[in-house]
């Protein structure tokens, strides 16, 4: 390698294309939340309706969360739905990489040495927890930052105004939170454009002047958000929450291998803070602090949304290290390689780490192929009030038997206000999630999870044809009436037998 090597194109396909080595082996991403989705789309896709519509009801609605629906709506007929999610879904590291270098390119006037460090923040907690359509926002946002400040560059005003009125309502469409961060990212940019011999607040007026081409979604919101229940915000400034955030920045499988990275990647910002590694161009320490005051601000939980606050901590992190310009006779070349290693380990890291999950997904779907097309499955899925650092990324896995066999779980989410997925079937507690979290003893944190035994005794077993324990061992007591037809060392799934007497119920949550 000599010169600028992470400055050329090549590097920035290679780059990109080794940011896909993670999802490649794994038949479906190995990502909590996907699962649930995957249900969804099916149910969307209208393909199993003589079967589905019985348990579901879909209606497409103007929201922001759409991105990777709409997507596999467009993809799912032509190549298959699985295929069509995986498609998408790895294309959100892809997209995000590159976006990360174009970026740093545009801040600092050439790809920073420094930017390498942020690529591993592709595959951050908020992609492997599943916030899919958040994460493919934000791979648009921080390129579409880019393309602003590459425009603003040209001095091509008018036609950014022109790109970023439908720009912004794309990237709404997809995740309303990524198009607030990409409204906060040109909007600190172009403060901090601007700041230099004139007040802070005449410096933010004309900012947010500048930044207008993103307002129209403001409208699509309050179209969005006009009718129904209002949808849980709470837990404002829990700053537990937010320490253990800061520790997930990077949680995967292995604590060993996960927080010294993290700890490379802090102590990488923590030099540009102290001028030692360098120095961050306005731009970019103006969106950086904009995006962990957002952090430090948000709840936990907005619009029904979780870890709406942790979501943001990587961009912050990305954005910083893409504006961290070396300092002066700093050795460029060392800094690179080190970023490349950096990126390297955590992708084989990551790849391994998939390649493990995706193995224990394919023994649990064993269950599958002796279920029944169109039944009804009331799942328990073991899980612990206390979650180890590597979660099982089981919690969603009953939705398969949704995608795969047209058949009803219990797991879908229940989503106030605009909702597009909705269980009509009077099943209370047991229609949705967190029904399917099976847990052996009461969480104090967490009330509303009832405990494996009760649970079993508590469900509608006249609604139910099937019960399906993953990972979930229970006492033979609670398994009165219950018929075998798959087991696998914890898991099983079982036929509810009908001739059989009931054991007394417990009471259901209130």
């Amino acid at each position: 390698m000599s010169g600028r090597w992470w400055e050329s194109r090549w590097f920035l396909a290679a780059a990109m294309l080794l940011a896909a080595i993670p999802l490649l082996w794994p038949a479906v991403p190995p990502l909590t939340d996907l699962p649930g989705h995957i249900g969804r789309y099916r149910v969307m896709l209208g393909d199993e309706a003589a079967l589905l519509d019985t348990y579901y009801a879909f209606e497409w609605r103007l929201v922001g969360n759409l991105g990777v629906d709409l997507l596999v709506a467009a993809l799912a007929p032509l190549i298959g739905l699985e295929p069509a999610v995986k498609l998408v879904v790895l294309a959100i590291p892809v997209l995000t990489t590159g976006a990360l270098l174009w970026l740093s390119r545009e801040l600092t006037g050439r790809e920073s040495p420094w930017a390498l460090f942020a690529l591993p923040l592709a595959y951050s907690y908020p992609f492997q927890f599943g916030f899919v359509n958040y994460c493919l926002a934000m791979a648009l946002a921080l390129g579409g930052w880019a393309l602003w400040l590459w425009l603003g560059r040209l001095q091509r005003i008018a036609l950014r105004a022109a790109i970023f009125v439908p720009l912004g309502l794309i990237v709404w469409t997809c995740h309303a939170m990524g198009w607030a961060m990409l409204g906060l990212f040109v909007f600190a940019g172009e403060w901090a454009a601007r700041v230099k011999g004139r007040s802070l607040a005449r410096a933010a007026f004309d900012a947010a002047i500048a930044s207008l081409p993103l307002a129209p979604p403001v409208l699509a919101m309050l179209l969005w958000r006009g009718g129904g229940a209002p949808a849980d915000t709470g837990r404002f400034f829990d700053l537990i929450a937010k320490l253990k955030g800061l520790g997930s920045v990077l949680r995967d499988r292995w604590i060993w291998l996960d927080l010294p990275a993290l700890l490379v990647i802090v102590m990488a910002v923590y030099a540009g803070i102290r001028g030692q590694a360098g120095r961050f161009e306005p731009q970019a320490a103006a969106a950086a602090g904009l995006t962990v005051l957002a952090f430090l601000l948000l709840p936990f939980t907005l619009l029904g949304s979780a870890y709406a606050d942790l979501r943001l901590l990587p961009f912050a992190f990305a954005v910083a290290l893409a504006g961290l310009t070396p300092r002066e006779g700093a050795p460029v070349r060392i800094i690179a390689l080190a970023g490349l290693a950096f990126f390297l380990i955590r992708t084989l890291g990551t790849t391994a780490s998939f390649a493990l999950y995706d193995a224990d997904w394919r023994r649990e779907l064993a269950a599958l192929d002796q279920l029944p097309r169109g039944a009804r499955v009331f799942a328990l899925v073991g899980d612990g009030c206390d979650q180890p650092w590597a979660h099982s990324r089981r919690t969603h896995l009953p939705a398969f038997a949704t995608a795969r066999r047209a058949a009803f779980a219990n797991d879908q989410w229940r989503m106030e206000g605009a909702p597009l997925l909705r269980v009509p079937l009077p099943l209370g507690y047991f229609a949705h999630d967190p029904s399917q979290i099976s847990v052996e003893a009461a969480c104090p944190h967490d009330p509303n999870l009832l405990p494996r035994d009760r649970a079993l005794a508590a469900f509608p077993r006249d609604a139910f044809t099937h019960v399906w324990l993953i990972d979930a061992p229970t006492a033979p007591a609670s398994l009165h009436g219950l018929r075998p037809v798959w087991k696998q060392d914890g898991s099983a799934l079982y036929a509810i037998d009908r001739s059989a007497s009931r054991l007394p119920a417990g009471a259901a949550p209130q």
